[in-house]
Formats: structure tokens, C-alpha cells, sequence
């Protein structure tokens, strides 16, 4: 009760708040963010960077991975090309899309970058509140992102991201709407990135897996082993492994990884719906230790392999359609030994 609650507190600021942020030094000068804090549970929403969730903690332990060149502003991206690993910063999510997926390439003249140009892009239309709703304290922020082109593709991502105190989850509601006079390609991936100290070798992935495909020869032989982590080892290639995923009869699935040692766990949930496709990327080599769960629309292949094959997702004018993806923090033997039964009893 909200008249309870605020019996034991000056300013609820005490317990959860969202405040805009503006990073000032280094490669991250000029960032623009939005810092939450509810209860346990902290994040960064990044204005600047398709409100994508970069540092993710709970009770000061490390959830998420961040790469090697670390969080980086306006000034300091380059999405040509394979260049583009050099702003790849990771974090919890970033958003790949929309033009394409996967590896770079070039259709008929045109540049394709690594994992798409959406994730380097502004949010406009910015709205960030902390309001009391009945008797519940809500956070939510907002804003649109627009990937364009003169005489090219007009889509747009509107997106809110919002969690109420005293919850242990946060929830990602993106609407893509085409609009333009034509029918257009779209590709996503919501690239979730988990790091150390969260995860390490004794981390275990629960994942409804009908069946599991490597992407290449760098990954085969490794399939048996994509439900728990290695120790690190220097030098090791990249594995990256296609599932087909099991869903309830509404098509919601979810994904949990547990790390035992720190008694805590990450649920990741979302519908099928628009989102079929699953990939794990699992890195175990030194200095790029991380594990990826990889809620898609299309496969990692990329743009150029589903242009040949002439199946590529597409979005008719001004048509809509809308995710949602739920990130929930599991504390405790006892939550997460019940997540992981009704787990197995779903799936």
C-alpha cells in the first residue's frame, strides 16, 4: 500500500527512480541515458543508442557483458562493414535490425552492415516518468527510432521500457511500424548479452529446444554442451547454435539461465508470435567471455542468404506489429528451483 510504504520513507526516491544521464569523458562523452533504480534491481537505458539496456545489476552483482572498446557516444560508431565490431558495446540488450542481421554483406551495390544500423540510432520523441498508479510506483520510458532512407525504406520503432517497484522484471514494448508507400524487409534480433560475474563456469541455460543446429563448423561438436559454460580459454573461436523452440499452445516461450554459486537467475519471456526464430551465441575465449540469448524474427545468416533464397520477412505499408519481451530477476534457491519446475513442466 502506498500509504504504508511511505510511513518509512522521506522521498520513494529512496527505493526506485528513472534520471536522465549524460556520460562525460572518454569514448562515452556525450552518451545520453536513463539511470533506474528499483530496489534491488539498477539499469541504463541508453537514449542515444535505440534505448537499449547497457549495464543490468542486481544487489551490485554484474549481469551483462560489455565488450572490449566499452560504451561509446554519438561520435564514436562506425556500422560499415565489419567495422562494425568496433561499436558493438554489447550490454544487456542492444537491438539488431532492421534492414539485416548477421554478417555484413552487399546486394545489388548496396552496404549491409554487421547486426544493422538500428542499434546506433538516436531515440526521439524522449519521455521518461516515475508516477504513483493506485497503489502501484511505475517507471517508464519511451521514445521512437526511425530507420530511413531518401527514395528507401521508412520504419520506425516505438518503444517503452517499464517496471514497477518492488518487482524484480522490467518489460520491453517495441511496435514497428512501416511507413512507407511499399512493402518492406524487416529483420530483428534482440541480441541479450550476459557477462561475468553472472556468468561463468557454473552457469546453467535452460532453453525449450526441439532442435539445435550449429551455424558452422566452428560450432559443431558443441552442441551437447549449449546448456552450461566453460571455464575461459584463450583463443577459442565463437559457437553459435540455431534452436527451434518449443511454445505453449498461445506461443509464449522463455529462456532462463541460473548461475547456482550466486543463487541467482535471469528469465528472458516472449512470444512466438513475431519472433520464431532463437540464437545462442556462446563465446568462452579469454577477454570475450559471454553468452547471447537471441530472441529473432529471421536467422543469422543475414540479408544476402535470405535475399537469395527469396524469403525474407517483410512489412507491408503501414502495417504494424509489436513485441514484448520480459526480463525478470530469479533471487534464491527456492525461486529458482520453481522457475525451473515450471520450466519443465511447460516445456
Amino acid at each position: 500500500m502506498k500509504s504504508e510504504l511511505m510511513k518509512y520513507v522521506g522521498s520513494i526516491q529512496q527505493l526506485a527512480y528513472v534520471r536522465p544521464i549524460t556520460y562525460t569523458e572518454g569514448r562515452s562523452s556525450g552518451l545520453k541515458a536513463f539511470d533506474v533504480k528499483n530496489g534491488k534491481m539498477s539499469f541504463r537505458v541508453l537514449a542515444d543508442k535505440c534505448l537499449d539496456v547497457s549495464e543490468f545489476t542486481y544487489s551490485g552483482i554484474n549481469i551483462n557483458f560489455l565488450s572490449k572498446p566499452g560504451l561509446q557516444g554519438l561520435g564514436h560508431y562506425d556500422t560499415n562493414g565489419a567495422e562494425a565490431q568496433r561499436s558493438i558495446m554489447g550490454g544487456l540488450f542492444f537491438t539488431a535490425g532492421l534492414e539485416t542481421i548477421g554478417a555484413p554483406c552487399e546486394i545489388d551495390g548496396k552496404n549491409y552492415p554487421m547486426h544493422g544500423r538500428i542499434r546506433t540510432t538516436p531515440a526521439e520523441h524522449l519521455s521518461s516518468n516515475a508516477y504513483w498508479e493506485n497503489d502501484e510506483y511505475k517507471i517508464k520510458i519511451s521514445g521512437e527510432m526511425r530507420e530511413s532512407e531518401l527514395f528507401g525504406e521508412n520504419l520506425v520503432l516505438r518503444r517503452s521500457i517499464e517496471t514497477v517497484c518492488g518487482t524484480k522484471s522490467f518489460t520491453l514494448i517495441d511496435e514497428f511500424e512501416n511507413e512507407a508507400f511499399r512493402e518492406e524487409p524487416l529483420m530483428l534480433l534482440y541480441h541479450a548479452n550476459l557477462g561475468w560475474p553472472f556468468l561463468d563456469e557454473t552457469t546453467q541455460f535452460y532453453i525449450p529446444t526441439k532442435k539445435i543446429t550449429p551455424r558452422n563448423s566452428d560450432a559443431e561438436g558443441h552442441e551437447d554442451r549449449y546448456n552450461v559454460m566453460e571455464a575461459p580459454k584463450d583463443n577459442e573461436p565463437e559457437y553459435v547454435f540455431m534452436h527451434e523452440l518449443k511454445s505453449d499452445p498461445q506461443e509464449n516461450t522463455e529462456v532462463i539461465a541460473v548461475n547456482p554459486n550466486l543463487k541467482l537467475g535471469l528469465k528472458i519471456s516472449w512470444n512466438m508470435k513475431y519472433l520464431p526464430h532463437f540464437m545462442q551465441w556462446k563465446s568462452i575465449a579469454s577477454g570475450d567471455y559471454v553468452v547471447g540469448l537471441e530472441p529473432a524474427n529471421s536467422l543469422v545468416h543475414g540479408r544476402k542468404w535470405y535475399h537469395e533464397k527469396g524469403n525474407i520477412h517483410t512489412l507491408a505499408p503501414f502495417k504494424r506489429e509489436k513485441n514484448i519481451l520480459t526480463f525478470t530477476i530469479l533471487e534464491g534457491d527456492s525461486e529458482i528451483n520453481e522457475n525451473i519446475s515450471a520450466f519443465k513442466a511447460k516445456f
